[in-house]
């Protein structure tokens, strides 16, 4: 833990899911808290009450700032952040805080990034976790702020979900064991491009003496991990060699921390899907390393519940399948989607966030029925349709109304041939139309239940 906040001023950059446990905790620890937002809210208004100063719409730290807490939404060079660098100004992120702050026998992190496959990997891993009995919880950029699961000190492991946001500011944070499922484009707005990207995802392999996992079928992360050094274990989808998870006649299989010890049925996995048996070896690559049995492994995967929106049937009308996977927010995403579908009508489009799809839909070109487009870059994606499929029908839908999703899904019914999927995996972002991808995903389900057999 770090040394004390008594007197310190520290900048607590945005007042949202994350900054107000971050500037609670400081307040509580006798610091000088600023917090700035770009408005006025009940949030700032809470944080004002506790004793913070607030500034609305600051582009510069105040004279005197010690250092800056900064939220994932804010980008690396909003004048603000890009300020504090130049004078020196330390910034770092909540789950940089979290690791500062942590007491003397805190709770051991086993960590997860990559481009996806997270949310899905960190909840497989806190259910197996709380199948070997311990007490553990998924946090992280899952939702909970991981301060607040850190400050409770009342769980055995903490099994945390770190964005390449978080990780980019981060300087010290070394989890137990920490896993890299795999790299492709995306949120290269944010980062300014790939190799800015990739380097943040590897901060998760700081520690020198901590277990890093990656994925042997990703040839990018392969070759970091190699470069890494350290204790090291990787997963594969094929048969494992010594050092790895693997697949074996079907059975998830371990010669890591086993000799060929089986762990689970990949037939048991949840969501289907290649990715998702990738995803389940993730986690169970950070279960046996941290000392989790072959047993609590099964029982763990063959009790986990799928978070919503990820590769979910919400119905079938007239022989035709919907499948909700609007989590699906970049093209490497939607790839691992699509391909788990013969043929399809793909519901598709919003912000892709200066990623490029052709790869994607010159991929999966041969199982696309039609696609029908929403979003302010749904053109993008048609002008790849266009050059890779021209065969393929393409509806485009420009509504931007609480009634999109209506349209969008009765144009696909229309469509759509008996055995087809109707896949939402839009490959792009939702803040464009929806307030998250799960308001996205919600609004296709009930416009899929409206829908008369």
């Amino acid at each position: 833990m770090t040394g004390s906040y008594e007197g310190q001023r520290l900048v607590v950059a945005g007042a949202g899911v994350s900054g107000v446990p971050v500037a609670m905790a400081l307040l509580a620890r006798g610091a000088l808290v600023t917090v700035v937002d770009r408005a006025a809210s009940e949030r700032t208004d809470q944080l004002a009450a506790a004793g913070a100063t607030v500034l609305i719409g600051v582009n510069e730290p105040p004279a005197g700032t010690d250092a800056v807490v900064t939220s994932p939404g804010w980008r690396p060079d909003h004048p603000l952040l890009s300020a504090a660098v130049a004078n020196g100004i330390e910034v770092y992120s909540e789950p940089e805080l979290a690791w500062r702050l942590r007491p003397a026998d805190a709770a051991p992190w086993l960590a997860i990034t990559g481009t996806n496959g997270k949310t899905t990997t960190v909840t497989m891993l806190a259910a197996i976790l709380r199948a070997a009995g311990l007490r553990a919880v998924a946090v992280g950029n899952i939702g909970d702020p991981l301060l607040s699961a850190v400050l409770k000190a009342e769980y055995d492991v903490l099994a945390v979900e770190l964005s390449s946001f978080q990780l980019h500011w981060s300087s010290t944070l070394a989890p137990a064991g920490a896993a890299l499922l795999n790299l492709a484009d995306d949120h290269l707005d944010w980062h300014g491009g790939f190799d800015a990207y990739a380097q943040a995802k590897t901060r998760i392999w700081r520690g020198r003496d901590s277990l890093a996992v990656g994925n042997a079928d990703d040839p990018m992360v392969s070759k970091l991990l190699a470069e890494r050094g350290g204790p090291l274990a990787s997963f594969t989808l094929g048969a494992p060699d010594e050092g790895q998870l693997g697949i074996v006649d079907g059975v998830l299989v371990d010669r890591a921390f086993g000799a060929g010890v089986a762990l689970a049925e990949a037939a048991d996995v949840r969501p289907p899907g290649q990715h998702n048996v990738a995803n389940a070896l993730a986690a169970a690559t950070l279960a046996r390393g941290h000392g989790v049995s072959a047993e609590a492994v099964r029982d763990g995967l063959r009790g986990y519940v799928p978070e919503p929106h990820r590769n979910a049937l919400v119905g079938s009308v007239a022989g035709v399948s919907y499948v909700d996977d609007s989590k699906a927010t970049n093209p490497h995403a939607a790839l691992a989607s699509l391909m788990a579908y013969e043929q399809i009508v793909w519901v598709a489009g919003g912000q892709l966030k200066g990623v490029d799809v052709d790869d994607l839909v010159r991929t999966v070109a041969p199982r696309l029925r039609a696609a029908v487009l929403l979003g302010v870059d749904r053109a993008r994606i048609a002008a790849a349709i266009r050059r890779h499929a021209p065969d393929v029908p393409v509806v485009d839908v420009p509504s931007t109304d609480d009634g999109v999703m209506i349209e969008v899904v009765e144009s696909a019914r229309r469509l759509a041939q008996p055995g087809d999927t109707v896949l939402l995996a839009p490959a792009a972002a939702s803040l464009d139309m929806f307030p998250s991808y799960g308001a996205r995903g919600d609004s296709f389900a009930a416009a899929v239940r409206a829908l008369t057999p």
